[in-house]
This record gives C-alpha cells, sequence and structure tokens, in this order.
C-alpha cells in the first residue's frame, strides 16, 4: 500500500500559475501509474491528467490539454501538476491518485486506482 501526500494548493487569481506535488512513501512509487483527479463542490470526480511508471504516455482531460502538464521524478517518490492559466472553473479540491500499471482507457476511470492522497485545495477567483 501507497501513501500519497498532496501539496501546493491556494487561492489564485483567473490567469495564474499552480504546481501541485504528490509525494509517495511505503510502495514501489517507480512501478506506480499516477493520475490527478479534482472534485468540485456538488459535482462528481472527474479525471486531469495521468502519467505511466516510465513517463511514456501521459493523458489529459480535454478541459486542461494546452494548460496542465503531468510530471514525475521517480528519484523523489513525486508527481506534479503544472497548472497554467488557471480558470475559475479549475476550482476544485485536487487529488492525487496512485496503482499499478493500468492499460488503454482505463487510465482515465478513478474506480481503477487504489490509493489516494487527502486532497488539495485549488480556488481560482474571477
Amino acid at each position: 500500500q501507497v501513501q500519497l501526500v498532496e501539496s501546493g494548493g491556494g487561492l489564485v487569481q483567473a490567469g495564474a500559475s499552480l504546481r501541485l506535488s504528490c509525494a509517495a512513501s511505503g510502495g514501489t512509487f517507480s512501478s506506480y501509474t499516477m493520475a490527478w483527479f479534482r472534485q468540485a463542490p456538488g459535482k462528481e470526480r472527474e479525471f486531469v491528467a495521468a502519467i505511466t511508471w516510465s513517463a511514456f504516455r501521459t493523458v489529459y482531460a480535454d478541459s486542461v490539454k494546452g494548460r496542465f502538464t503531468i510530471s514525475r521524478d521517480n528519484a523523489k517518490n513525486t508527481v506534479y501538476l503544472q497548472m497554467n492559466s488557471l480558470k475559475p472553473d479549475d476550482t476544485a479540491v485536487y487529488y492525487c491518485a496512485a496503482n499499478g500499471q493500468i492499460y488503454g482507457s482505463n487510465i482515465l476511470k478513478s474506480q481503477r486506482y487504489d490509493n489516494w492522497g487527502q486532497g488539495t485545495q485549488v480556488t481560482v477567483s474571477s
């Protein structure tokens, strides 16, 4: 079982940038597919971005493509989400998730991830 701790959230104005971090411990980080999901008040949790163990493949939700970048540092057991050109619609609690190798479209599905962090709040004001 891997433990995940997110950080880097905050309150920013529209157009600003934030970088979220997710530090992992207790597992073999370099073997995990890592992802970010988010949940806004009154809405279901939605996929944001994912990265495979080798960083060979990255996947993004259409709503963040071109603005967000997911990356990982296996030496530091950390995955990042660089968020640029933030919009009020990006306001949500952002969760880090991890699992073993996930293939195909399953990488977008929250139910395929067994390990979750506690979340970090991102608020974008207009």
